[in-house]
């Protein structure tokens, strides 16, 4: 934000390189937080660069653009790009021959800055991924053990349970024996959610699919497996679209969403589903499945809604994990997708509201 009043020039945008999906996150000096880029959505506001900056020096480009690109590389390569805008008008009069918007001086500054920042940039991600992937790696033992210890117990429970249910004779007897089987099978679903987001993730078994076969039965599957969901569903997929799917991770994905959904529409409601078909970001990348997830309920809590992908992040709702969308991000960053909270508008009489993009690679 600081940046253009200290060099006099228009605006900046720092681009982040994602290692992980390939794709470049950007912060203008008006935002507060990271926006991904995403297909078929606006530009980013960035200034169109017509000079590079490298060790030190300006070097121009083309004549169609005045801003700076400032690469930022750190020991393991590119981190980032800074993208400064043209030098701020000035009533000095305009010179007939093409400026550099930078001096010499200011352009050694900068190119400093850049190297340190992405070396700062770069130990960040390390210490992230080195506390993440311990963090990862305790809870996978801690998973694993409580799976083993309690699923003989929580299997007795729930067979005597449903053997109390199926031969009382009274129903508030019933009544009580099925919330004991409703509590084992939460446990149940907070263990393997647990489990899933410390083991599965990275492993893929992809087999080819008939996507719009496959997207008709996901989205019919939601009702019978949650008990008091109404799926109101469109599916407008090409008639034999043919990919190479992890067909057990895209059902989860969707799965989690919809049962998240439930959960915030305290156990009885609508999710408005659709499912298409986008071509690629690029003539060589293959077409995109979207699947948009919309709820009725009241929506995200803003103080959640920059970390509801983060593990152990939930509220208001009752024995969850806080896995759920952390497991669902997981799944689909394996295949090479983004998934992402929409923003809601004013009035909107809709919830909360999802986007999964899943690159259809051919079989």
């Amino acid at each position: 934000r600081e940046l253009p009043d200290a060099l006099g020039v228009c605006g900046a945008t720092l681009l982040l390189w994602n290692r992980k999906l390939d794709s470049f996150e950007a912060l203008t000096g008006v935002e507060t937080q990271i926006q991904p880029f995403r297909p078929g959505a606006a530009p980013v506001p960035a200034p169109e660069a017509g000079f590079l900056l490298s060790g030190g020096e300006i070097h121009e480009t083309h004549e169609g653009g005045e801003g700076v690109l400032v690469p930022m590389l750190a020991r393991s390569g590119l981190v980032g790009m800074l993208v400064l805008g043209p030098r701020k008008p000035s009533r000095r009069p305009r010179f007939t021959r093409r400026k550099a918007p930078l001096s010499g001086g200011e352009a050694r500054m900068v190119s400093a800055l850049a190297a340190r920042s992405a070396l700062v940039l770069e130990n960040h991600l390390y210490l992230r991924e080195l506390v993440a992937t311990e963090r990862v790696a305790a809870l996978g033992t801690m998973a694993g053990m409580l799976a083993h210890d309690f699923r003989t117990p929580m299997t007795v429970i729930r067979g005597y349970a449903e053997l109390i249910r199926d031969e009382a004779t009274s129903d508030a007897t019933r009544e009580r024996a099925q919330t004991i089987v409703g509590m084992v099978d939460r446990l149940d679903r907070m263990t393997r959610e647990t489990m899933d987001f410390a083991r599965a993730g990275g492993q893929l078994t992809r087999r080819p699919v008939d996507v719009a076969r496959l997207t008709r039965e996901i989205l019919e599957s939601l009702e019978p497996e949650l008990p008091g969901l109404t799926v109101l569903w469109r599916s407008s997929v090409p008639a034999e679209t043919a990919a190479a799917l992890d067909t057990d991770k895209l059902r989860r994905a969707v799965f989690n969403i919809a049962a998240n959904a439930r959960d915030a529409m305290k156990g009885k409601g609508r999710l408005h589903a659709e499912a298409v078909v986008e071509e690629g970001t690029t003539a060589a990348a293959p077409p995109l499945l979207v699947l948009t997830l919309a709820d009725e309920g009241p929506g995200v809590p803003p103080a959640i809604r920059d970390t509801v992908f983060d593990p152990f992040v939930t509220e208001g709702k009752k024995g969850g994990t806080g896995l759920g969308l952390a497991v669902t991000r997981r799944f689909v960053e394996d295949q090479g997708g983004t998934v992402e909270l929409l923003p809601r508008a004013p009035g909107d009489a809709l919830g909360a509201s999802f986007r999964i993009r899943v690159p259809l690679p051919p079989p």
